[in-house]
């Protein structure tokens, strides 16, 4: 996701990169459409379409918003928020939140109405809407001061203030929002996929098309059809479609879209194709390493892999990577249903609530505490300080999980009751505990007066940010209830 900054000295926060070789030139879109159609009429769905939530939810963010990625307006203020705040902008009768997408400097929210919100940097086009103009096209605080002028620099209004995004069908439910670093992607009910912005690589500017280098308002993925679910990374996109086949364009560079990319047919990368992989039933992604999981239970992974971070102990080592969809055998027989990841680390969750973690340490991001780490598992570096764990290993300090999310270098979890857990790296703010001198080693409940009484439903992380949201529980019974169980686990473990 984004670029981190550590306030204080650091290592390796920089991101290795591998350029690899690649496929053939591929044949016209046109062409490619109607064999993938053809395929496809050869197999049964096996995947049905996603169901969108329609209760109104209560959104609250929080981490480092200099790049707008908070959405609270654009006081200076609002630059650094360190435990979860409500986001005012997104409680109004006319703007209630159903569901949203975290990339690494922005984020797309859809209302009840259909309508999708976006705010964050725009740099790329992501939020598929004009944000120089004058005039009053987001939802502006209207007591704030237009006089004021903080010497530390108010944001750009119209990025980070909630706006809708522009040029979207209306005749057609979205039932589900993705975003990357740089690119925006929505899927309809019939199956359709939209999206704007662009890819970026090693070299910078990848494109959005072949014809197109940024696409600046929304417009349809015609070699898509029947897709039900998308999923983003850094700056790759995967879809899923109802057969089981997974699809994958955009940066390649690291093996991420699940086969080779020529530097000579680059462009190719842009398209959306399929390759090896059928009878999917899920698709996840890391920001350079991609996830499946096949209709009967076998998890897969490829792409960057230089802290074991696809779950393979194979060639551990800067610029390392899987080149095609392997099998996880530490998951195997353990019943996942869902599994995702950041930079450098993984989490995976199974039908019963339990997390497996894997991946890069020095920023704490696998959740596990130093003095617990399986050593045997480890791999260290010439100082013998513990560098990762490729072995997926399952975090016991968390009571059942019902979903996970990760940033570039930290965590979230929700438990089944609906209450938020986070650990990684601090420094950001984006672990929502307040001001922390280290990062969080192990899994740490998120308790604060804004969130206590929220059964929280959605999580997301940017590369410096993260984002909630969840109904307000009225019945004070349960509200006990829920905090007793969760403080007696914690006392037990």
């Amino acid at each position: 996701m984004a670029k981190l900054v550590r306030k204080r000295k650091a290592n390796g926060l920089v991101s290795e990169g591998n350029t690899t070789p690649g496929p053939a030139k591929r044949s016209k879109p046109s062409e490619h459409h109607s064999f993938e159609s053809i395929r496809a009429s050869r197999y049964k769905s096996i995947n049905e379409k996603p169901q969108l939530n329609t209760t109104p939810l209560d959104v609250f963010v929080w981490g480092s918003g200099s790049m707008c990625e908070l959405g609270l307006g654009p006081d200076a203020k609002t630059k650094e928020v360190k435990r979860p705040r409500l986001n005012p902008f997104l409680g109004k009768e006319d703007v209630r939140i159903v569901d949203f997408a975290v990339g690494g400097m922005h984020v797309l929210a859809l209302d009840k109405d259909n309508n999708v919100w976006s705010w964050g940097t725009n740099d790329s086009a992501v939020l598929g809407r004009e944000t120089t103009q004058t005039g009053d096209k987001g939802l502006k605080d209207m007591d704030a001061d237009d006089d004021d002028d903080d010497e530390d620099g108010d944001l750009n209004e119209f990025e980070s203030t909630p706006g809708k995004v522009e040029g979207l069908p209306k005749d057609v439910k979205i039932v589900k929002l993705a975003a990357s670093d740089n690119l925006s992607v929505v899927l309809l009910e019939n199956g359709h996929v939209w999206a704007w912005g662009t890819f970026r690589n090693n070299e910078g500017i990848l494109g959005f098309s072949k014809s197109v280098k940024i696409q600046r308002t929304p417009v349809k993925i015609d070699v898509l059809e029947d897709i039900v679910s998308i999923v983003a990374g850094k700056d790759h996109i995967l879809a899923l479609d109802s057969k089981g086949w997974v699809y994958a364009w955009g940066n390649g560079q690291q093996y991420q879209l699940g086969r080779k990319i020529l530097e000579r047919s680059l462009m190719s990368s842009l398209e959306p194709r399929s390759f090896s992989l059928k009878n999917i039933k899920f698709i996840g992604s890391g920001e350079f390493h991609s996830f499946a999981i096949t209709k009967d239970g076998k998890v897969l992974s490829w792409g960057l892999n230089q802290y074991g971070q696809c779950g393979i102990d194979m060639n551990i080592d800067d610029g390392a990577v899987v080149t095609k969809p392997t099998e996880i055998k530490e998951l195997t027989g353990k019943n996942i249903v869902y599994i995702t990841g950041g930079e450098h680390h993984s989490l995976a969750v199974s039908a019963d609530g339990e997390v497996y973690t894997f991946g890069r340490y020095d920023m704490k991001e696998i959740g596990i505490e130093k003095d617990k780490l399986p050593i045997d598992n480890c791999i260290t570096d010439d100082n013998g300080n513990v560098r990762c764990l490729p072995k997926p290993t399952k975090i016991t300090t968390l009571p059942p999980i019902k979903t996970v999310t990760c940033g570039s270098h930290h965590s979230l979890a929700i438990t089944k009751d609906g209450f938020v857990y986070s650990w990684g790296f601090a420094d950001t703010y984006a672990v929502g505990l307040g001001n922390l001198d280290d990062d969080v080693e192990k899994p740490t409940r998120i308790d604060n007066t804004a969130t206590k009484e929220h059964d929280i439903e959605i999580i997301g992380c940017g590369g410096q940010f993260s984002v909630s949201a969840g109904i307000k529980i009225e019945d004070e019974e349960k509200i006990e209830k829920r905090l007793d169980f969760i403080e007696e686990f914690e006392e037990e473990h």
